[in-house]
């Protein structure tokens, strides 16, 4: 039986667990502590003047916390990037679109790093049917299809973040993709929570149905078909090449 005596290669195995770990307890923490409720639409109504205030004193500070702030929330997979991307389109207008894009894809780079550095096989080990059938999607062409899936909500962003890691998909494609992928719908998203400014305003809590109407929707389906193209051409072309043998 060998033992491994290299006392060098015992801090490089913790090292694995520290980035999976602390994503784990801040979730936990996040929860725990309540922290959750301040991103509640009652919060921000009741708070909205002062933050406002602070956008109108300290614009690029405003800037610069929201971006970090973005990042952190996809990297500990806190449920609250909507709200959090309605309340920057309503307090710092169009510049959050790239403020969201940009922490969103800091984020989940974060999560990619942690989910291949240790929850590879596990999360491989204890994978359902619905995972299952994303990593098969993945094995075919991953940046056209984590496209696809970033162009359509279709599923969690933090699943989206996690079951690439699980695959050959290397981290710049990753995030190329991811980057590429959520500009639409954050644009969208920002341009409905910029409407929410006199509503939040005026003390009163923002009306969502409009987040699901057929003109939010249905563009985004049809740019996710498009990021879906290059499989189903490769897919039509394989099985036309086996006919034809």
């Amino acid at each position: 039986m060998s033992t491994d005596l290299n006392p060098a290669s015992q801090p490089r195995k913790l090292s694995r667990f520290i980035l999976p770990a602390l994503l784990v307890l801040g979730l936990g923490i996040f929860f725990l502590s309540g922290a959750y409720e301040m991103m509640s639409w009652q919060s921000v109504s009741a708070h909205y003047a002062i933050l406002n205030g602070f956008v109108e004193t300290h614009l690029w500070l405003s800037y610069l916390i929201f971006m970090l702030g973005y990042a952190v929330v996809v990297a500990f997979s806190l449920p609250i990037a909507l709200p959090l991307t309605l309340t920057g389109g309503a307090l710092l207008g169009w510049p959050a679109v790239i403020l969201v894009i940009c922490g969103a894809t800091a984020g989940a780079g974060v999560v990619f790093i942690a989910a291949r550095s240790i929850f590879a096989d596990l999360l491989r080990a204890r994978a359902g049917p619905f995972i299952t059938k994303l990593e098969a999607g993945f094995s075919q062409n991953s940046f056209s299809y984590l496209l696809a899936l970033r162009l359509i909500p279709a599923a969690p962003f933090w699943v989206v973040n996690i079951v690439p890691a699980l695959t050959r998909m290397q981290l710049g494609p990753f995030l190329l993709a991811t980057f590429i992928g959520i500009t639409p719908g954050t644009a969208i998203f920002i341009s409905v929570g910029r409407g929410f400014d006199h509503i939040l305003a005026a003390g009163q809590t923002p009306e969502l149905a409009v987040l699901t109407s057929a003109p939010i929707i249905i563009p985004l389906v049809g740019l996710g078909a498009l990021a879906l193209l290059p499989i189903i051409v490769r897919s039509v072309t394989k099985d036309g090449k086996g006919l034809s043998q």
